[in-house]
């Protein structure tokens, strides 16, 4: 395979490993409900900052974080800061993709941006696939992934890494 060839399969691959990663819906009838240790809500900011084991979910789709700050405009829900050592969200398995476990010590979804963003150790895991780096920033309409690599530390190369597994040949489900 020609290396322009390797560059269009790795970067169609990487696509297909994060395709679920498509954070909350707003359009969604699920409501988010959050539970927290604390939390302070206010309505003059716009925001409401839950701390100490907090858990956030919709649906089957949850985030899990020691603080979470939730940002509200006129339109509703904007932003959703998350940050723990480390935050880790999961989404479930969808349309024969199996399920996306992601972690990072921050977590940001952006309403305005359709963004999901994981800096600082980040790792994201779907089936036996997995991209690792320092920030990992998905766009989930346009369903393109940029990675940067960080510092060399005793967790990390410094450097993106994938791990990609060949499509399976047998029954869909095994992919």
């Amino acid at each position: 395979m020609k290396p322009s060839g390797k560059l269009a399969y790795l970067l169609l691959t990487t696509l297909a490993l994060t395709g679920p990663a498509i954070a909350f819906d707003l359009d969604s009838d699920a409501p988010i409900r959050v539970s927290a240790d604390s939390a302070r809500l206010d309505d003059t900011e716009g925001t409401a900052v839950y701390s100490g084991d907090v858990e956030l979910t919709q649906g089957a789709t949850q985030l899990n974080a020691e603080r979470v700050v939730l940002y509200r405009n006129q339109q509703g829900l904007s932003r959703i800061e998350a940050s723990g050592e480390p935050a880790r969200y999961r989404q479930p398995a969808r349309e024969g993709e199996a399920m996306t476990d992601a972690r990072a010590r921050t977590i940001t979804w952006s309403a305005a941006e359709n963004e999901l963003t994981f800096e600082r150790q980040a790792f994201i895991e779907q089936g036996s696939n997995v991209f690792r780096g320092d920030v990992i920033r998905y766009d989930t309409v346009h369903r393109v992934v940029t990675a940067e690599g960080g510092s060399p530390s005793e967790d990390s190369s410094g450097r993106v890494e994938m791990v990609i597994q060949p499509r399976s040949t047998g029954n869909p489900t095994d992919e």
